[in-house]
């Protein structure tokens, strides 16, 4: 099956555990499109892990990597984009993005969250210190929906509903 967005790259935001990962791959696989993660890119590029370069640096240094990173790094065209939870904190790179293609929201509940994400404060996490996951998750939500094209809510959805899901909302005639 090709990709039903044509030349547009589509960008899958929203918070760890939404699936951004594993929906992507599968997009990408069923549309034969390219995959990135851009949490990888980043590693790559700077040769050492998030939570590594978040210890080194602090959360609001690491998030303004995050975001110089993202809005200049090299991205194939047409390619289903996963990117790292805390990158709506930069103006820049989610203008690139949204420029890219379309921006959709895998949106999960705080609970679903909390279910899915065991280890948030060792897996290059960015929040301050002593932020709780909800004030996190709090913090964030209005952001990933300033930015989405498209809100999907994935609580209950399987990565493969995820996929089907989206396929059905972006057809040609749907694309936003």
């Amino acid at each position: 099956m090709t990709s039903p967005l044509m030349q547009r790259g589509l960008v899958l935001i929203g918070m760890a555990g939404a699936g951004k990962t594993t929906v992507g791959r599968l997009l990408a696989a069923r549309w034969a499109a390219p995959f990135v993660d851009t949490d990888h890119l980043l590693e790559q590029h700077s040769g050492e892990t998030l939570q590594s370069q978040l210890d080194r640096l602090g959360y609001v240094a690491m998030r303004k990597v995050e975001e110089d990173f993202v809005a200049i790094c090299t991205l194939p065209p047409a390619a289903v984009i996963a990117t790292g939870g805390s990158v709506i904190y930069g103006a820049s790179a989610m203008e690139r993005l949204r420029h890219y293609g379309v921006c959709v929201y895998l949106q999960i509940s705080l609970t679903t969250v909390m279910q899915r994400v065991d280890n948030w404060q060792s897996r290059g996490f960015s929040s301050a210190p002593g932020q709780t996951l909800e004030q996190v998750y709090l913090e964030r939500m209005p952001l990933y929906q300033h930015y989405a094209d498209l809100i999907l809510p994935c609580d209950d959805l399987s990565p493969q509903q995820v996929v089907r899901q989206l396929e059905e909302r972006l057809m040609p005639s749907g694309v936003p």
